[in-house]
């Protein structure tokens, strides 16, 4: 199994959630907020959830409080605004951090030092795309929408969709 596959996160309601269930998933991590200007992401994450799961794609909501405060909420809240708002089904994480010392072991391995893809998470909704062996194959910038042309390709191409399918619509 893979690094990325031996990580357990706690999800909003408390539980345990091991990444170990996505080993031969496609998965796009996103780190989320509720109070930001790009919060409407949320949408597009739902959709691209909904069209792809069933082709072995899942998304991977992570809020984090690092960005201008912009998940102040608590976990009870962060669930019940994403459901209420977004219709967000995609499993959500309890908040974590992206930088700093505090960096969660999943952003160190997606983001840190000899990472494929190393840096500084920049704002909330930065996208990784991490294929179905853990390893991570794209990193996206926060203002790439989810609906982006590029985003759907490499979804789709780490699919192995080839006709496609949210792109032709």
């Amino acid at each position: 199994m893979s690094a990325f596959h031996d990580i357990t996160l706690r999800a909003l309601d408390g539980q345990e959630l091991p990444l170990a269930p996505l080993k031969g998933r496609v998965v796009l991590v996103v780190n989320v907020a509720s109070k930001c200007g790009l919060t409407p992401q949320y949408a597009g994450l739902e959709k691209l959830y909904q069209e792809y799961r069933d082709h072995g794609f899942s998304v991977l909501g992570l809020p984090c409080n690092q960005f201008a405060g912009q998940e102040p909420d608590s976990e009870e809240a962060i669930g019940a605004f994403c459901t209420r708002n977004y219709g967000v089904s995609f499993p959500l994480a309890s908040k974590i951090e992206v930088n700093g010392a505090e960096r969660h072991p999943l952003y160190r391995l997606l983001a840190g030092e000899g990472a494929e893809f190393p840096g500084d998470i920049t704002w909330n909704f930065e996208k990784f795309l991490v294929g179905p062996d853990g390893r991570v194959l794209a990193r996206f910038s926060p203002r790439m929408t989810p609906e982006d042309p590029a985003l759907i390709q490499a979804i789709e191409s780490s699919l192995g969709i080839s006709e496609p399918a949210l792109s032709a619509k």
